[in-house]
């Protein structure tokens, strides 16, 4: 929780999420309003306690669909080694910019987070892809598969949930965390 954090690594995280909540509204205001995008900000907060409860030195952190990157730069700020996949390459930008501005060591690839070659194939016999969107693989830009990361993060759409789990069984590391 925020209060296991030293009060100077607080500020820093608070200073992101703010930045985070000023971008998401301006982009709801500019691009939402008349197009859809994907791009929803998530509870900056709840994932940071999830975080904190996961840190352990060494550890790799990767974020499905990082969209600027906030969560991804608060895993570096955290310790992590930390990644962030985003399909839409202008948001790609921001958050290496962002992490930039923020002194932070997060990476960030513009692609798909899901690796090549992988189909869902659900129970059910709907034959959807699973996710919204596509791309070509995230991994490539960084060298590391998905089963290289400790700590995988992921803000499903509604049915995505299904699909998340079932990657995380074929392609994450057996002793890794989906949050």
């Amino acid at each position: 929780t925020k209060a296991d954090l030293d009060q100077e690594l607080v500020a820093r995280i608070d200073a992101l999420c703010e930045e985070g909540r000023d971008f998401w509204h301006q982009f709801d205001l500019e691009v939402r309003q008349d197009d859809f995008h994907p791009f929803v900000a998530a509870d900056y907060n709840s994932v940071r306690d999830a975080l904190v409860s996961l840190r352990k030195p060494g550890r790799r952190f990767l974020e499905w669909g990082s969209a600027m990157g906030v969560i991804t730069i608060m895993a570096d700020f955290l310790g992590f080694d930390a990644y962030g996949i985003e399909l839409d390459p202008a948001l790609v930008e921001v958050g290496r910019k962002l992490a930039s501005r923020s002194h932070s060591k997060a990476q960030f690839a513009a692609g798909s987070f899901i690796p090549m070659g992988w189909e869902w194939g659900r129970s059910d016999g709907d034959g959807r892809h699973g996710t919204i969107g596509h791309g070509r693989s995230g991994y490539l830009e960084f060298g590391h598969p998905l089963d290289d990361f400790d700590v995988v993060y992921g803000f499903p759409w509604m049915g995505e949930e299904q699909m998340m789990l079932d990657l995380m069984r074929d392609h994450g590391h057996a002793d890794a965390h989906l949050v």
